[in-house]
């Protein structure tokens, strides 16, 4: 028989593995403040095999606006620029031979928007896969009542996956404020 705790933990562990693709889906979302996780998507033609560019330069954020490499190799130059120039980021490196910096423009307010509603997107997406969570959980409860288990700690373990689901999907919505804060600050 499926046990009880078994079933509401492993409930929890999906609906925090949505919090976590949940956070790391806004943290590449540009808000217009400098942030080296934008970079984290980007790789880099090193000597002939494609790594991420933390791994062939030094990333740093001297203020808010900008955000600078500092490859460990010079000859990686040409290669971060053009990966960089290649990636859905849209700006435009500067070079000046000791360092790559990168501008963070302030978007324009359509661009916030546009951004906001992105968030809102993923914000969604994680929502339904609590919600999915929930959902095979109380389905494994279902399947324990048929098989043994009272129907009284059956709808205990609902009423505390419900508990559970409520708390993430309200954990969901404050990381969604919080973002679209972020965004609409210019």
């Amino acid at each position: 028989m499926i046990e009880v705790s078994t079933c509401i933990n492993e409930t929890q562990e999906k609906m925090d593995m949505a919090i976590m693709y949940l956070e790391e889906s806004l943290a590449h979302i540009r808000a217009g403040k400098a942030n080296p996780r934008i970079l984290d998507g980007i790789r880099v033609d090193s000597y002939g095999s494609m790594v991420p560019l933390s791994n062939v330069s030094a990333i740093t954020t001297p203020d808010a606006r900008s955000i600078v490499i500092k490859p460990w190799d010079k000859g990686q130059f040409r290669a971060i620029e053009k990966a960089i120039i290649d990636s859905d980021l849209g700006i435009m490196p500067e070079n000046n031979g000791e360092i790559i910096r990168i501008g963070i423009p302030v978007p324009t307010e359509e661009r916030r928007k546009q951004l906001s509603k992105q968030c809102k997107g993923e914000g969604e997406t994680a929502k339904v896969s609590i919600r999915n969570a929930r959902r095979d959980g109380i389905e494994m409860i279902k399947k324990a009542v048929k098989e043994g288990l009272s129907e009284d700690n059956g709808k205990d373990a609902e009423a505390r996956i419900q508990k559970i689901h409520d708390k993430y999907v309200k954990k969901v919505d404050d990381m969604l404020i919080e973002k679209e804060k972020e965004i609409m600050t210019v």
